[in-house]
C-alpha cells in the first residue's frame, strides 16, 4: 500500500503567531512533525502543504518535500483545510499520474503524539473498510449532562436535554475529543466529498496526555510543561 503524509502548514496564525515554527523543545512544531512521519515506516513520501517560503525552507532543511506552494486563497483564515487537502492529491494525481493507496495528514498542533498512534491509525484503516480514521480521547466533559447550550429564547439548557431518562452521567452515551494527532483518508472519498463526516470514519483512542492540540499560548506552556516533566521522569529512571 503506498502512503503519503501531509502537513499542512500555513504561514498565518491568529490564536498563536508563526505557530507552525515555533520551536518546542529545541525544534519548529513543522519539525516535529516531519520527524514523526519520517519515522513511521510504512510512509513512502511526506509532503509539507505551505503558502509561505520561510516554512517552505525550514521544511526542506529537516526532510520534508515542498513540491508546490500552496495558493494563497488556500490558507485564509477561514479557509477549510480539507480544499487544501485536495489540492495536495491534485498535485500528485497531476504529477504522479496517480493518487496513493492512502493519505495521512500529520498537524503540527499535536507535538506530544507518538509514532505508535500513527501506526495505529494506518493499522485501523487497513483493517476495515473505512473512509477516514480519526484519533481521539475520552471527553473531560460529557454533552449529555454537564454541558449547557442557550436556546432562542435565552434560556440555558442541557446541550442533550432531549434525551430523557438521562439523570446520571454513567448513564451518558460515550462521547470522545477529537485530537489532531493524524488523520488517514481514502484520497478518492477526499477528491469528492466535502468534510470527513459524509463517509464512514472510525477511531483510533489515545490518553490525554498525547492529546493536546496546540492553539493558544496556553496550550504551548501545556505542551512545554507535559515534555519536561515527561524528560524528567526519563532522567529519573
Amino acid at each position: 500500500m503506498s502512503i503519503v503524509a501531509f502537513i499542512f502548514a500555513r504561514g498565518g496564525s491568529k490564536g498563536l503567531p508563526d505557530k507552525n515554527i515555533k520551536i518546542l523543545n529545541g525544534k519548529p512544531l513543522l519539525a516535529l512533525s516531519i520527524e514523526h512521519a519520517k519515522l513511521v515506516k510504512r510512509v513512502d513520501r511526506v509532503i509539507v502543504s505551505t503558502d509561505s517560503e520561510e516554512i517552505a525552507k525550514i521544511a526542506r532543511e529537516y526532510g520534508a518535500e515542498v513540491p508546490f506552494i500552496r495558493p494563497k486563497e488556500l490558507a485564509t483564515d477561514d479557509s477549510p483545510e480539507w480544499l487544501s487537502w485536495q489540492h495536495g492529491l491534485k498535485y500528485l494525481e497531476r504529477t504522479d499520474g496517480c493518487l496513493p493507496d492512502l493519505m495521512l495528514s500529520i498537524p503540527t498542533t499535536a507535538p506530544l503524539r507518538d509514532v505508535e498512534d500513527i501506526d495505529k491509525v494506518i493499522d485501523e484503516y487497513e483493517k476495515n473498510d473505512t473512509d477516514v480514521v480519526i484519533v481521539v480521547t475520552e471527553s473531560h466533559r460529557n454533552p449529555f449532562f454537564n454541558m449547557v447550550r442557550e436556546g432562542i429564547d435565552g434560556y440555558i439548557n442541557l446541550f442533550g436535554s432531549g434525551d430523557k431518562g438521562i439523570s446520571r452521567r454513567q448513564d451518558c452515551p460515550k462521547t470522545y475529543d477529537i485530537t489532531t494527532i493524524a488523520y488517514a483518508a481514502r484520497p478518492s472519498f477526499v477528491l469528492n466529498k466535502k468534510s470527513i463526516f459524509e463517509g464512514r470514519v472510525r477511531q483510533v483512542i489515545v490518553p490525554k496526555e498525547r492529546s493536546i492540540d496546540i492553539d493558544t499560548l496556553l496550550d504551548f506552556e501545556i505542551a512545554e510543561y507535559m515534555i519536561k516533566k515527561n524528560e524528567s521522569k526519563i532522567v529519573k529512571k
